[in-house]
């Protein structure tokens, strides 16, 4: 907990209650006398935790906005369970969050004990509360509390957030990274350049290793991939539906690979169609190759594989081929079944382009905590998440650097390595 005074804003209060010391569950709450704040309230996966509502300091009726820093479940999941516990205040996050948001949760919500009838009416609601904003602009809360919204470059509607609180003798600015993305990203815009605050709280997922060259990762996909497919197997890749499913599909295209690709995700494909939809949110070669006729997340041997009698004949086809799933973790979802059926054979292949957390199916099967006689790759090009090198190159970015950090959403050697870097410098 930190814990700032000033004399027109006393106490002040911000309180990490999910992902303070692991990767996933994201929730930071921000008290002061007026005002409560909570920016993400996110699911937690694995062996980290999640506390309940009822440990929270502030009761979810008493939270006045709530701001999400982007759709990933880690960082929204929990949002229909705080509106059932008496969330009612504003939700705030950009436009194509907002988007984004209902389909990602219908999707979470699917696996819960509601009926039909109250996810529908759980939808309404949560579209009722939330508000999307425009990128770069400042905006007023209650108070005289002001916010600004810019592009974290993580996935499609990302930002990361900075607050202005009024204080004596001048106002505290606080800044909440959300997940920072990577410049050379498809589809987005490279992350925006932070400006002086007087508190950090950032992300520190790959505060302790580099990625590979993100520019040199399409060589690496293709390559991998003629190996994999040499002797016609299949390649498995479990693959978050927003976000890495689509830039796979983007780079897929971009290499012209000739083996069918399958999208084995209903969520996947409903999210790849609004990727489409929202083409004002992607980056300048994205936009430039669909003018030209290319369209950047489509091309001929793509298939969508959407109805579960599909998917069950999808588990009998004969390699080479390229399968798409979810979850990205191995949690849950198609992927669980795809691997149950081709993990023992030696001719196909496991292509993990993601995060996966302790105690995640895929974290053991990289670990080979899990039998396999498939191959298995780990292609960290494909992080959606800053690496060590692009974090600190972020923070530097400032005008001038801020007067605290605080460093959340990473496992313990990548804070701590993180954080004896940036005390260097």
């Amino acid at each position: 907990m930190t814990v700032f005074t000033s004399e027109n804003l006393r106490p002040m209060k911000i309180t990490h209650l999910g992902a303070q010391n692991c990767v996933t569950g994201s929730c930071h709450l921000v008290q002061t006398p007026a005002v409560n704040i909570l920016v993400d309230c996110g699911k937690a996966y694995g062996s980290d935790p999640e506390l309940p509502f009822e440990k929270f300091p502030v009761a979810p009726e008493k939270i006045d906005y709530l701001f999400l820093t982007h759709a990933h479940i880690d960082h929204t999941g929990r949002v229909p369970d705080l509106i059932g516990a008496g969330f009612n205040g504003e939700i705030i996050c950009t436009h194509a969050t907002k988007a984004l948001l209902t389909p990602m949760l219908r999707d979470a919500l699917s696996f819960s004990s509601r009926t039909d009838k109250q996810i529908k009416l759980l939808e309404e609601k949560i579209d009722d509360l939330s508000w999307g904003f425009e990128l770069d602009e400042a905006f007023s809360l209650k108070k005289k509390i002001t916010f600004k919204l810019k592009n974290a470059g993580h996935i499609l509607g990302s930002c990361f957030i900075q607050f202005t609180f009024p204080a004596q003798p001048k106002n505290f600015t606080v800044t909440f990274s959300g997940d920072l993305g990577c410049k050379d990203t498809p589809i987005l815009p490279d992350p925006d350049t932070p400006d002086t605050c007087d508190l950090l709280i950032m992300e520190s997922t790959y505060g302790d290793r580099n990625h590979e060259n993100r520019k040199d990762r399409i060589n690496t996909l293709k390559k991998a991939l003629d190996k994999a497919l040499a002797d016609d197997g299949i390649i498995y890749i479990p693959a978050f539906a927003l976000g890495r499913t689509q830039e796979l599909i983007y780079e897929l295209d971009r290499i012209k690979t000739k083996v069918p690709v399958f999208i084995d995700s209903p969520l996947g494909l409903e999210i790849t169609e609004l990727y489409s939809t929202l083409e004002d949110f992607w980056d300048k070669e994205a936009k430039s190759l669909k003018s030209k006729g290319d369209h950047p997340i489509d091309f001929k041997n793509l298939y969508s594989v959407e109805r579960y009698k599909d998917h069950k004949k999808l588990l009998n086809i004969k390699g080479p081929a390229i399968i798409i799933a979810g979850s990205g973790m191995c949690t849950g979802g198609r992927i669980v079944d795809h691997l149950e059926n081709g993990l023992n054979d030696p001719a196909n292949d496991i292509f993990f382009v993601g995060y996966q957390s302790k105690g995640t199916p895929g974290r053991k099967i990289i670990k080979k905590k899990t039998p396999a006689k498939a191959g298995i790759y780990t292609l960290t090009g494909y992080s959606a998440h800053a690496d060590q090198n692009a974090l600190i190159s972020w923070v530097n970015a400032m005008p001038e650097p801020p007067k605290e950090i605080r460093l959340v959403h990473g496992e313990d050697n990548a804070r701590k390595t993180l954080a004896r870097i940036l005390e260097k410098k």
